[in-house]
């Protein structure tokens, strides 16, 4: 008996789960809301050869690729093992896959083994009469048939979830790399910044000492003493600004790597050597960007929503639940197993909606309205995302030229200062014309690193915005196998 019991709810529970069918609508992804191909260079047009049209270029690199340094290397390693935001993040992916779990244990019957025994002493009549009951039984206690796809649709919708939230974490990567990388580019140039600003101050000094002398003996007047007093106390100030932005860019990288940093004071790669390898092809497809984890992220919200379309429609159908169990029931704790103490117990319920006052209509409208947002939330990720990779393309090239005008501007104020300098002490010139050029060179120096700075930092943009490395990528569908 208590075989042949468990087959008929094995069999009811098996037909359920092959009878089903879902209620969510069909997933079909958006049309890209932007041109098919993203912005083309003048000077990238006619180019052959390199990635084919529509290859995912930012794919195929890895951050280890992108940053050549290998102190900056050796900073990223460590933020990735040590960021706190970046633990906090990849914490929340392990509770959205608890949650997607639990989720998706609705599917399966809860299967439960219960024992039971009392004992009882009772008057009956003049005499006491002693009672016992025995019992144990294995069973499904409120299993869901999932007949409408309700049961499913909820766990695809907390699927969706997290790999929604695993694709942000994989975005929170990207932008840890790249924000260290801006951070230590920085630091490499304002620590430039503040070797120009010591070698201007100690030029200012030698003027200041060569005017002063001059003035004791009657060749330079005051106001030449004064103008010179002035460069000097303004490269003074600069000193102390420069060496304030050293200090606090080592305490925001300190902050992103999570762990105490190597000895700054020894002499790195000049920021001139900081240079990443490749560059998009022209007539680079506009289907790259959805590499990118933030749109990926936004279209696992979207599936999310649809699945959440087929739970509201799957509420207005009957709910269909199963209780059932079998098992020994005996007066006598020695006689429970016995052949003819066998039991079973099959109870099953139906629940169906007939009158909400419409909350069941206004549940679907809040799902499809959902959706809608969903779609529009995708669409306009991925129009952000194309013009972010727009103005990155843009500044390649656009950074390249001015930093050649740049580079002559600079050449430039090296012989106006040099002349200057020549024809003050051959009486030519005044000492205005040498101050002017002081700070026309100094001024020109600061310009040409600030400018490589951007470029440089315009090519970590172009890391992040074509949606990181192909090393990242691995990870995290190693990551999303395991939960799968």
């Amino acid at each position: 008996m208590f075989a042949s019991a468990m087959k008929h709810v094995g069999a009811v529970v098996l037909v359920s789960l092959l009878g089903g069918c879902a209620l969510a609508p069909e997933y079909t992804r958006p049309d890209l809301p932007i041109a098919e191909q993203l912005p083309t260079m003048a000077g990238q047009q006619g180019k052959k050869g390199g990635t084919p049209i529509g290859a995912v270029v930012g794919a195929d690199l890895g951050w280890r690729d992108f940053f050549v340094d290998p102190h900056l290397q050796a900073l990223v390693q460590t933020a990735l093992a040590n960021n706190r935001d970046l633990r906090v993040s990849a914490l929340n992916i392990a509770g959205y896959q608890a949650q997607y779990r639990i989720q998706q244990s609705a599917l399966w019957p809860g299967i439960s083994a219960n024992g039971a025994g009392t004992k009882q002493r009772t008057l009956s009549g003049d005499n006491h009469v002693m009672l016992e009951s025995y019992s144990a039984t294995v069973g499904v206690a409120s299993y869901e048939l999932d007949f409408f796809g309700r049961v499913r649709s909820l766990k695809d919708q907390a699927l969706e979830q997290y790999l929604a939230m695993e694709e942000s974490h994989r975005s929170a990567q990207i932008s840890l790399v790249a924000e260290v990388a801006g951070v230590y580019l920085t630091l490499l140039a304002d620590r430039e910044l503040l070797a120009i600003t010591e070698d201007t101050r100690q030029t200012e000094e030698e003027s200041y000492q060569l005017i002063e002398q001059r003035a004791k003996e009657g060749m330079a007047t005051q106001l030449d003493l004064a103008q010179a007093r002035t460069s000097l106390e303004t490269a003074k100030a600069n000193l102390a600004l420069y060496q304030r932005q050293v200090a606090q860019d080592i305490n925001n990288l300190t902050l992103l790597v999570g762990a105490s940093l190597p000895d700054f004071n020894q002499p790195g790669r000049r920021l001139s050597e900081q240079m990443a390898v490749a560059t998009p092809p022209a007539n680079l497809s506009s289907r790259i960007l959805l590499q990118r984890p933030d749109i990926q992220a936004a279209e696992h919200v979207l599936k999310g929503a649809n699945a959440q379309i087929g739970a509201a429609r799957a509420a207005f159908f009957p709910s269909i639940s199963l209780t059932a169990n079998a098992g020994k029931i005996s007066g006598d704790l020695s006689d429970l197993f016995d052949h003819t103490s066998g039991a079973w117990v099959f109870s099953p319920s139906i629940s169906l909606p007939i009158f909400t006052a419409g909350r069941l209509r206004a549940e679907l409208d809040v799902a499809k309205i959902s959706k809608e947002i969903s779609v529009a939330n995708y669409e306009k990720a991925i129009q952000t995302a194309f013009r972010e990779v727009a103005d990155a393309l843009v500044g390649g090239e656009t950074y390249d030229q001015q930093l050649v005008a740049q580079k002559a501007n600079l050449a430039a104020n090296q012989q106006y200062y040099s002349l200057a300098r020549k024809r003050y002490q051959q009486g030519l010139d005044s000492f205005l014309t040498l101050l002017d050029a002081q700070r026309s060179l100094y001024s020109a120096r600061q310009n040409y690193l600030t400018l490589q700075l951007a470029q440089l930092r315009n090519r970590i943009n172009l890391y992040r915005v074509l949606g990181g490395g192909w090393q990242e990528r691995t990870a995290s569908v190693g990551s999303r196998a395991s939960v799968l």
